[in-house]
């Protein structure tokens, strides 16, 4: 009687500074399909940076790596934290270039993040990716050499694909404290304003010019749910590479934002956050303006385009669908 075929082996999946939300609910769903998952990050547990030799062996004949690394944008400009910004970003990308370059069967998808901050600020016009105008500053730059990085390397056998994310809302990251904003009443609309520019700013490309009226800078967002969707969008659709605009199709704007919350929790009112409090606030826990600011107005063309079906197009089902999450934890 002839033996029956082996089950194939699992597929492996190496995911790249997976620490965050979106890591983790990544290394989440892929468990439950049954693929070996396994890490790359500061300290492993599997590979750590600046290890070749292990990073290698991992990607060696994966089907599939994801790099997720990067320090917090939510953070002050500082000197230093500029240059942590980019080389967590640019050298974490290019360790994996050479070691995707060395593999003997390198993984056939590489999926990087990027950021939709890479468009310019955008109050007349949707940024695409066929059509989109890039911006300047700091912000920009990182972006810049971000995709420079993963681009650039000569890898001919691995197909590469870069996430140009908006703002991901789930029960985590930038939602809780938005969340927690609003149920204090001070869920109103960020206002930008005047502010008087300092030479260091300037210089370093980090301070945020006067933009949008009455809290109609356009807010871009992309819903959790989706983002696993979109990566397992793109591993269906080999035709597909190249940067990719992780956005749902309806932007808002910091306006309609803040009232759908409002709707969502329950509170009829929300204080407004006008330039000058924003930022002193910002000063206080030491982020940055530009993050509620900038006009980010950015819609996935090419994802329409190849025919995905965002399960979250819309922003307040999607908010509304956190909340109910977040109190079903509890």
């Amino acid at each position: 009687m002839p033996e029956a075929d082996p089950s194939p082996a699992p597929k492996r999946i190496v995911l790249a500074g997976a620490s965050g939300f979106i890591g983790q609910r990544l290394a989440a769903e892929f468990r439950a399909e049954g693929a070996d998952v396994v890490f790359i990050g500061r300290s492993g547990p599997d590979a750590a940076w600046g290890d070749p030799r292990a990073i290698r062996a991992l990607l060696d004949g994966a089907d599939l790596l994801i790099n997720m690394a990067g320090k917090s944008v939510n953070c002050r400009y500082t000197p230093e934290n500029r240059r942590e910004l980019m080389r967590s970003r640019v050298e974490t990308t290019a360790e994996l270039a050479q070691a995707v370059a060395a593999c003997d069967a390198p993984p056939p998808l590489w999926i990087n993040a990027s950021t939709a901050t890479i468009y310019r600020h955008a109050e007349d016009r949707p940024m695409t990716e066929s059509g989109g105008d890039i911006g300047e500053g700091f912000s920009v730059g990182i972006a810049r050499a971000w995709e420079d990085a993963f681009f650039a390397p000569e890898l001919p056998s691995t197909r590469r694909v870069s996430l140009r994310m908006a703002i991901v809302l789930g029960d985590g990251s930038a939602f809780v404290p938005l969340l927690m904003l609003t149920r204090f009443g001070l869920g109103g609309p960020q206002l930008d304003g005047h502010w008087p520019a300092t030479r260091e700013r300037l210089q370093a490309g980090t301070y945020h010019r006067f933009g949008a009226r009455g809290g109609r800078q356009r807010f871009s967002w992309v819903h959790l749910d989706d983002v696993v969707g979109i990566v397992n969008f793109l591993r269906e659709h080999p035709e597909i590479e190249g940067p990719v605009n992780t956005v749902a199709p309806n932007p808002s704007d910091s306006r309609g934002l803040m009232a759908s919350l409002r709707r969502v929790v329950g509170v009829p009112f929300g204080v407004p956050a006008r330039r000058w409090m924003l930022e002193i606030g910002s000063w206080v826990i030491r982020t940055e303006t530009e993050l509620v600011l900038k006009s980010r107005w950015v819609v996935p063309e090419r994802l329409n385009a190849a025919g995905y079906r965002f399960q979250y197009p819309h922003l307040e089902p999607a908010l509304r669908q956190i909340v109910r999450h977040r109190r079903a934890r509890r």
